[in-house]
């Protein structure tokens, strides 16, 4: 079986690779693991990943990552993975009110590979193997500060938690149907630019810890 295990940094599977790389890639194996740095945004993902299947065409993406909540019943530290994305900042803001390209019309809510405006995973209950809470996320380009445009995207996707690349592992991995599943490691509440009050180096380790254990349970698993 091929695994994809890709983050927008080395920094963020660098730990769990170190441990993985001597038990699972190794000819012969039953899981044969990579690591993929897809680069930060949306358009570096897309682009990366979508070469990336169409060379290795692999079994299995996991996409790991920090990511910063919306929900202030979120743990820091915190260890989750997504259901559905949304795109958080692909329209226009009019009069203080956000239009995205649904209610633009220039894209149609069950266009393939959206269903009801969302990148929905189907593969959760096959591969969320830890059972780790499941949360709706939102991607953005530009990480969200001002307080008035946090509320327009608590409003308009009740996401839980915003990251920069999550929909763009949803919409490849629908359109070319390769399983996937998104794991993320929640590092500071939005809107606090005081990385003082962030868990970023608690986040990687609880992330890398996950990754370590959801790989030993595939292996059993699968």
């Amino acid at each position: 079986m091929k695994i994809v295990i890709t983050a927008a940094t080395k920094a963020e599977w660098m730990p769990a690779s170190l441990n993985i790389k001597p038990m699972y890639t190794k000819e012969g194996q039953h899981l044969n693991v990579i690591f993929h740095e897809s680069g930060v945004g949306m358009l570096a993902t897309a682009v990366s990943l979508t070469r990336l299947v169409m060379a290795y065409q692999p079994d299995l993406i996991i996409q790991v990552g920090i990511a910063g909540t919306f929900d202030h019943q979120l743990k820091l530290g915190k260890v989750i993975c997504v259901m559905e994305e949304s795109l958080g900042d692909m329209g226009v803001e009019e009069n203080g009110c956000w239009k995205d390209i649904f209610d633009l019309n220039l894209e149609q809510k069950n266009g393939a590979p959206f269903k009801q405006g969302k990148l929905p995973n189907p593969f959760l209950k096959k591969y969320n193997l830890l059972g780790l809470s499941e949360v709706d996320a939102v991607t953005v380009n530009e990480i969200s500060t001002n307080n008035d445009r946090i509320q327009q995207i608590i409003k308009k996707y009740h996401p839980a938690i915003e990251s920069m690349e999550g929909a763009a592992v949803h919409y490849v991995c629908r359109e070319m149907e390769v399983p996937f599943i998104q794991i993320r490691s929640i590092s500071n509440y939005i809107g606090d630019r005081n990385k003082d009050n962030w868990k970023l180096k608690e986040s990687i380790v609880n992330l890398n810890k996950t990754i370590l254990k959801y790989i030993d349970k595939l292996n059993k698993t699968m």
